[in-house]
């Protein structure tokens, strides 16, 4: 406990000096803690079915997240996301957007994406690895009590055939009241 005690301070002293010599060791060094530890995840990444992951190597901190759920409402639909990982990660969550249009109760209709542990629920020890599994999660459970969708929401939880009619409907392409979607079906399972 000392001994962590001292590792901190000298740390702490370590940043002191270097705002007082107007270096910028200490940007480049929480810059370079996201990036490790944004390549560290990405290393330590285990391939899930329904998820794929696409980023340069060279610059972690954007990736492409790409989910095909495989049952539920939205199966045989292919979903992108880009994910921004920020300058101060683990501390603070990455950021998801959905590229297509989707008639989702997590998801509104810009792609931002309604998920605990990216907002309140979220902690350092979290990887990127948990966070796309939760994305895929909401595909397969689809939770209409936190909602950024509350159209799409309001009907799964009340008339859930009318809330199947409008997710088919939205993934091929077409209407569901006056906003029009990106057809993003692979397969139709019926």
């Amino acid at each position: 406990m000392i001994r962590l005690r001292k590792i901190q301070e000298a740390k702490a002293n370590a940043r002191n000096e270097a705002l007082k010599n107007n270096d910028n060791t200490t940007n480049t060094t929480a810059t370079s803690v996201a990036f490790l530890r944004c390549k560290k995840d990405l290393q330590e990444y285990e391939e899930i079915p329904g998820i794929s992951i696409d980023y340069d190597r060279d610059e972690p901190m954007t990736i492409k997240l790409c989910i095909k759920p495989d049952c539920g409402f939205y199966e045989g639909g292919k979903f992108e996301f880009i994910c921004k990982v920020p300058e101060n990660y683990p501390n603070v969550a990455p950021e998801f957007r959905c590229l297509q249009k989707i008639y989702h109760p997590n998801i509104d209709l810009n792609g931002h994406v309604c998920l605990n542990i990216l907002r309140n629920d979220w902690k350092p020890t979290l990887t990127l690895q948990l966070v796309f599994a939760g994305i895929l999660h909401l595909f397969l459970q689809p939770n209409p009590n936190d909602p950024l969708n509350k159209d799409a929401a309001n009907d799964f939880a009340k008339y859930p055939e009318q809330f199947a009619y409008n997710v088919r409907n939205s993934m091929g392409g077409g209407y569901v009241g006056s906003e029009k979607f990106e057809r993003v079906i692979q397969r139709i399972n019926y």
